[in-house]
């Protein structure tokens, strides 16, 4: 059987990792590696050894269990082995401890005395959802609505997630007394030992139903097919998501729906390009405007502008249009478009245009030409 890692070393933290810290990295790889969102092979494991690592190390009295006696004071098929192999001598009776509550162990062995465990019975909310969604660029830059087709289970609006056909069709259940769990009792020669498991009568919920409700046949919810409509902000980017309450996976026992987590991706535009808040785009002038200098008409993603470009304008060079960048969908603000000039030389002039640059190199040549000077440099 496969080793388990170090609860710490799973999240990359140290023993002196505070709460916050926890939170934040397990946040930080659940994301990662959560199976809805990751494809890759080992995924889905990974995530789980994620979860587990955090449920022991953010609950202050499980963190301090684990830290003075590592995974044996959770494993639950360790059998009396989990002690460091002390009764592996007792072939006889390895097989009998495998449902022992090594909870209940510790605390007779350390003071702490036979705990009842009591399951949570109580309506608990669903797990969060997640989606990708892909928009236009433009979309992302002017907000848009977007429908969305959903499979999800709801909670049933006659019985509200009961399951039951009226509120006095809900009754404790007499086998577990409404707590979820039965423990069950084993004479060894080491003693009398406990093992806890769900109830097989109320499958954990610590109630049982007399007449169940006639919409949903006892479950509390429906599977529903439905389309939500979800509106996309003004400047959403990359990555960010919109959470959408109570459209996630269904909840237990009554509870309500987990939300819906929706990621937000963005198609690429054929001449904007997108920097943060701020808006790129090249924009082709003759070599002729960029010597004289020229007013054009610039497309921005809230429609053209009028820009003037100075004379002896240089390819490359970058012009700035304040406030024509995307919105902040925090801030409110907005960036910039930043014009980069691309000067083109043309290829095939007429009989006219080929006698005035002539005349202009005849003209130019009186002077030192750029050319003079980038030759002068050598002769030094």
């Amino acid at each position: 059987m496969a080793t388990k890692r170090d609860y710490y070393e799973v999240l990359g933290l140290t023993k002196s990792a505070t709460k916050d810290e926890i939170k934040s990295a397990y946040r930080k790889l659940a994301k990662k590696y959560h199976p809805d969102i990751n494809k890759e092979p080992g995924a889905e494991e990974k995530f789980k050894e994620v979860q587990e690592a955090y449920d022991v190390l953010y609950d202050d009295n499980k963190r301090a269990t684990y830290d003075q006696f590592g995974h044996a004071a959770f494993d639950q098929n360790a059998g009396a082995g989990g002690f460091g192999g002390g009764f592996n001598g007792f072939n006889g009776f390895q097989g009998g401890f495998q449902d022992v509550d090594l909870g209940d162990i510790f605390g007779s062995f350390f003071g702490g005395g036979r705990r009842q465990r009591r399951a949570n019975t109580g309506p608990q909310q669903g797990n969060a959802a997640f989606m990708r969604v892909r928009i236009n660029f433009m979309d992302a830059i002017n907000g848009t609505t977007i429908t969305i087709p959903l499979d999800l289970d709801e909670q049933c609006g006659k019985c509200h997630g009961t399951g039951a056909k009226s509120a006095s069709d809900v009754e404790t259940c007499h086998t577990c007394n409404g707590t979820g769990t039965v423990r069950t009792r084993q004479q060894t020669p080491f003693g009398v030992f406990e093992s806890q498991s769900v109830c097989p009568d109320c499958n954990g919920t610590g109630k049982t139903i007399k007449n169940k409700c006639d919409a949903c046949g006892g479950k509390g919810y429906n599977h529903v097919h439905t389309k939500i409509d979800v509106k996309i902000p003004a400047g959403i980017n990359e990555g960010q998501q919109i959470r959408i309450p109570n459209k996630g996976e269904r909840g237990v026992n009554g509870g309500p729906n987990g939300d819906l987590i929706i990621e937000v991706t963005i198609k690429p535009h054929d001449s904007f390009e997108r920097d943060g808040d701020n808006i790129h785009i090249e924009v082709p002038i003759s070599f002729v405007d960029a010597s004289l200098g020229v007013t054009i008409t610039v497309p921005t993603v809230y429609g053209d502008v009028d820009v003037k470009v100075p004379a002896g304008t240089q390819p490359g060079q970058i012009l700035k249009i304040r406030g024509k960048g995307v919105k902040n969908v925090r801030t409110g603000s907005y960036g910039d478009e930043f014009i980069h000039i691309k000067v083109v030389t043309p290829t095939s002039l007429t009989k006219e245009q080929k006698e005035l640059l002539e005349k202009y190199r005849e003209i130019d040549k009186k002077s030192e030409t750029i050319f003079d000077k980038f030759r002068r440099l050598f002769k030094r």
